[in-house]
């Protein structure tokens, strides 16, 4: 027999090859290992069941202690514990413990209920099937019923059974049902099969699988080859994923039935019959591990020599400890010019390079070989190449943009051109561009690629307050729907994974690659103070210290805790956050996928309101693409600063090296404040509450005199308001301007007023005493009557602008008595490592 296949050949030989099928299977044979997965694979009947301990095998039973249902994947619960869960009003941790479950089936699926004739304390041993009896039991029951005689059957003739049949199907675990010695679920199927085409059943039970579990698969209903080809591959597949899905596999098996190899053009997503991702994933792994197998087996490739399989060809992870076990394929047919294929074909697969190195190159080259296709010549021969010709390649690189069609950073176009010399001196040095032309050279003065400067903290990006709080009413529906992680982790966990994330982003200001590679045991508690530990990526400073509330420590715990029960890659168990897929790159959580995540919840929230209002009173809508997570370090810096947190203690929090990055924060304050007082300027009154403005220039100067305004005496300005000649009584004084900014202080003052009379009236006090506070207080109502009046007669849309203008003035003056936030460090280490 032989089977043909689609092989590249050269020019005038034929697509399809025949291939001695025979042969193939010879060779999968010989190298299928006999003692893979001792204990849960049984080569005899082709089936696999999984170990529940094992954690290379996802099966495991329910979350339920009390419950031995079997399920897809660790941690989860099974369907009726789920819907008891959802009526239940226990917590999740506390339903698992407690719950007691009631059913009539077994974790394999067989029915454990014994049928109910019992005779002389002996009862029967076969499963239950019908009014309390087994099928035998039953059937007899049914012919007395019709003759009457079933109560004098039951009575006196009805005997139990001590001996279960097992089902004539090789290991299938359920008993008998009936005399032809087939279990129920198998009775069914030969009750089928037996309409279409008559067949004894003994004949057909040793072709049929088992009655199969959720930890369980069987490889018997696929043809031989095909067999042959999934176990070589399921064996090959193992060294490189994290577990093994029995549940994913047995439905590979079902859509596969028909199929005759892995190989054929035919096997791929589309022949499944569900959309399940994994399925998918899986069987891109056993039909890529065949292939290489086949591939060895014949000496010639399967497919295009210029499509890499990056796996195969021996790239590294980007730490370059291990191979990449990520799969995935780079088109070097992209590239116009031969040579410069064959010169990427030869580093990849000869050097190992890391996955990010070949990452940088290949978009390197990609821009370098349509710079070359434009020229003379289109770059075709190397002999040919000439200076200028490597002056196009990094004039192309200096432009290279995007997908999104934004320029890249300076600092990445610089590695872009430095990946394509180092390519080009790989090819010389090895021997392979002994051709190319000695003037296609770099110059170190004329190709340089210089580095702009940027704003490397984006500076003034903070997503504000009011958006935050509006962020957080939603917290809840974080991580629901398409989201960013393995589909086997239960719904529930994820959720709480990525609202832990946030809130770290939201309180500790940290970048986001540095929450997602948080080391597991992150706490650290100093006399009463909770610190949290974290690695400054970005300047490799390791084990670094920031103090954090007790709630946000209160969260971190509560995701560890949850976070012991999930069965996730082992390569991940130092982290907080490990990798959610056994094909991530890295070991802790991928920044990408925060960054995803968070885009997609953003994306689905109903409203988010900036501050302030349109010409029509309207609130304004938030632009959600200023909020991403990066954009929450500003935040947490923005906040500090706003504060009036010390700059050399900010610095410290957010670990600058330069304390100049950590004064731009001020600047934006002191821009923000320049802004609220010009609005505010127009609204100052006297102490009869008449209209005085001033230009913005002269707010300083009166905003440091008095706490419930401001004030222009020129020696109590030059005092900085600490030499008042009357005492600060505000109320009676015509250097006193207060504005809209000081009401809330206003009011709070005049019911302490109210309060001091009513005591000096308890006090028995004089007179002048009585009605100098009631001379005050009434001053002050004055002047709060009149600035309330003019601001209710203005627009809706200048009220709101004034408010805002007024709580960041408020804001500014409370910053001015240095209030110590939360995370404010009191006594930062004064020789602290960078």
């Amino acid at each position: 027999m032989s089977l043909e296949l689609r092989v590249p050949a050269p020019a005038g030989a034929p697509d399809h090859i025949a291939w001695d099928t025979g042969a193939w299977s010879a060779w999968l044979q010989d190298r299928i290992d006999p003692g893979w997965r001792a204990g849960e694979w049984d080569i005899r009947h082709w089936l696999f069941t999984g170990d529940l301990d094992d954690p290379r095998t996802s099966s495991a039973t329910c979350r339920t202690r009390h419950c031995d249902l079997i399920v897809n994947s660790r941690n989860i619960f099974c369907s009726l514990c789920a819907e008891h869960l959802k009526d239940s009003d226990l917590e999740t941790d506390e339903f698992a413990v407690t719950h007691q479950p009631v059913r009539e089936r077994s974790a394999r699926g067989m029915v454990t209920a014994r049928c109910s004739i019992t005779r002389g304390g002996v009862q029967c041993v076969r499963p239950r099937h019908c009014k309390g009896m087994c099928c035998t039991h039953y059937n007899a029951w049914k012919y007395h019923a019709v003759n009457g005689t079933e109560e004098t059957w039951l009575r006196d003739r009805a005997r139990p059974y001590t001996d279960v049949i097992p089902c004539l199907v090789p290991a299938c675990p359920s008993p008998s049902y009936n005399s032809r010695g087939l279990c129920n679920y198998h009775a069914r199927q030969w009750s089928q099969d037996n309409r279409t085409q008559p067949v004894d059943a003994r004949q057909w039970a040793p072709g049929q699988s088992p009655y199969l579990a959720t930890h369980q698969f069987s490889l018997l209903p696929l043809g031989d080859l095909l067999r042959h080809e999934m176990l070589y591959a399921l064996q090959q597949a193992d060294r490189w994923t994290r577990m093994l899905e029995p549940h994913r596999i047995r439905h590979l098996v079902r859509d596969l039935s028909g199929a005759t190899t892995l190989l054929a053009d035919d096997v791929g997503p589309d022949r499944l019959g569900s959309r399940d991702a994994g399925a998918a994933r899986i069987l891109q792994r056993l039909t890529a591990a065949a292939r290489t197998g086949f591939e060895e087996f014949t000496g010639r490739p399967l497919d295009d020599p210029d499509v890499l399989d990056l796996r195969t060809i021996g790239l590294r992870t980007t730490t370059g400890s291990a191979p990449r076990h990520m799969s995935g394929t780079a088109d070097l047919r992209t590239l116009h010019q031969p040579w410069l294929r064959h010169l990427v074909r030869h580093w990849a697969t000869t050097s190992s390079p890391r996955t990010d190195v070949f990452s940088n190159t290949m978009r390197a080259v990609t821009i370098a070989s349509r710079a070359l296709a434009q020229r003379p010549g289109q770059g075709l021969d190397p002999t040919a190449l000439t200076f200028a010709d490597a002056s196009a390649v990094v004039d192309a690189v200096r432009t290279a943009v995007r997908k999104d069609g934004t320029l890249y950073r300076s600092s990445q176009r610089r590695t872009l051109a430095g990946c394509f010399f180092q390519l080009i001196d790989y090819g010389r040095r090895s021997g392979h561009l002994d051709t190319l032309a000695g003037a296609f050279t770099r110059d170190p003065v004329e190709h340089r690629i210089r580095l702009e400067e940027v704003d490397e903290d984006g500076i003034g990006k903070a997503v504000p307050e009011s958006v935050i709080r509006q962020l957080d009413t939603h917290l809840h529906t974080l991580g629901r729907g398409d989201v960013q992680g393995r589909r086997d982790i239960p719904a529930a966990d994820l959720q709480l994974l990525y609202q832990t994330v946030y809130i770290l982003l939201r309180d500790t200001g940290r970048r986001p690659l540095e929450i997602a590679s948080l080391p597991r045991d992150c706490l650290e508690t100093d006399h009463g103070q909770i610190s949290l530990i974290w690695d400054n990526r970005k300047r490799r400073r390791h084990r670094r210290r920031l103090p954090i509330t007790t709630s946000t420590a209160e969260d971190i715990r509560r995701w560890q805790t949850r976070r012991d029960h999930l069965q996730l890659p082992t390569s991940g168990d130092a982290y907080l956050f490990p990798a959610l897929s056994d094909q991530s790159a890295e070991r802790h959580l991928s920044a990408n996928y925060i960054s995803e995540t968070l885009r997609t919840w953003v994306d689905s929230l109903p409203e988010l309101h900036a501050e302030g209002t349109d010409a029509s009173g309207l609130r304004l809508p938030f632009n959600r693409s200023l909020i991403y997570p990066y954009a929450f370090r500003h935040s947490y810096a923005q906040r500090h600063a706003d504060a009036g947190t010390p700059v050399d203690v900010l610095r410290e929090l957010m670990d600058h090296h330069s304390i100049a990055m950590t004064q731009r924060y001020y600047q934006v304050s002191l821009k923000r404040k320049r802004v609220a007082v010009a609005a505010l300027t127009a609204h100052v009154v006297d102490r009869h509450g008449h209209p005085t403005p001033n230009s913005p220039s002269s707010y300083d100067l009166r905003s440091v005199a008095v706490p419930y305004g401001g004030c222009t005496e020129p020696s109590n300005v030059k005092a900085g308001g600490d030499a008042c000649p009357i005492r600060f009584q505000c109320a009676g004084c015509g250097y006193y301007r207060p504005d809209p900014s000081y009401l809330p202080a206003i009011e709070q003052h005049i019911n302490e007023l109210r309060a001091d009379r009513e005591t000096a009236h308890a006090m028995d006090a004089a007179d002048f005493v009585i009605t100098a506070l009631t001379a005050q207080i009434t001053a002050f109502e004055q002047i709060v009557d009149r600035m309330r009046r003019r601001l209710s007669a203005l627009p809706a849309a200048e009220q709101e602008e004034l408010e805002q203008a007024s709580a960041i003035l408020r804001k500014t003056r409370a910053g001015t008595t240095r209030p110590h936030l939360p995370l404010t460090v009191l006594n930062p280490p004064r020789n602290k490592s960078r």
